[in-house]
């Protein structure tokens, strides 16, 4: 084995010890926990660690010394996090509600670039059947999507499936539940709906219609 091979394999070795020493000393979190900033010096550890491998005739510590400011950096902020919530807000970012008692909040949802299908996907995840069935949902700095129930929540094992998303009709899913736009158009003036394009959503579910009507835009 060349000389090349055993100084790759002692910086690969030297670099990993180096990471896992970094990340203990930055604190444990769990991945779906990590904030933005978590997320940025990870991944510039990760290109610096491979930098360091792959240019084995570069210095050892043109690697180490750019890791050791990154902890320097994820350290600093970590403390001045502590002390001030308005940092901490800055850095992190804040919890957003985007289910206020049983309310869509288009507007929070909109500003964080968060769609209805993301919504759902998260709502299934949690295995919540049906979007009637939350009192809030609360959208964490993390991306995770926090969520309480309403007490009458239902028993059966049917999902959302919405009707009208912004507006606009969902013909797929009205077929899958063998409904019609007659239909749907009806049973919403009946309700005093007159347009679907006031409609942000809509689902029809164990007989039930939830409604959400659009909110006026900031």
């Amino acid at each position: 084995m060349s000389l090349d091979y055993f100084i790759i394999i002692a910086r690969t070795i030297i670099l990993y010890l180096l990471i896992l020493i970094i990340f203990r000393l930055m604190g444990k979190r769990e991945i779906g926990e990590l904030s933005i900033l978590d997320l940025v010096v990870f991944v510039m550890m990760g290109e610096l660690a491979v930098i360091g491998i792959e240019k084995h005739d570069d210095p050892l510590m043109h690697s180490i010394v750019p890791m050791l400011i990154l902890l320097t950096i994820q350290i600093l902020f970590a403390l001045f996090s502590l002390k001030s919530k308005k940092f901490r807000d800055i850095i992190d970012g804040h919890p957003v509600i985007i289910i206020d008692k049983g309310k869509i909040d288009e507007n929070a949802m909109r500003k964080q670039r968060y769609n209805f299908d993301d919504l759902l996907l998260q709502l299934r995840e949690k295995d919540i059947r049906n979007i009637a069935d939350v009192e809030f949902a609360i959208l964490e700095p993390s991306g995770n999507l926090s969520v309480m129930k309403k007490e009458n929540k239902r028993k059966d094992g049917s999902f959302t499936l919405p009707l009208i998303i912004d507006g606009e009709i969902q013909e797929d899913h009205m077929n899958k539940l063998n409904l019609n736009e007659f239909w749907l158009k009806k049973e919403l003036r009946q309700r005093g709906f007159k347009s679907i394009k006031e409609i942000s959503f809509c689902s029809f579910q164990d007989g039930q219609f939830f409604i959400d009507l659009k909110d006026p835009k900031e």
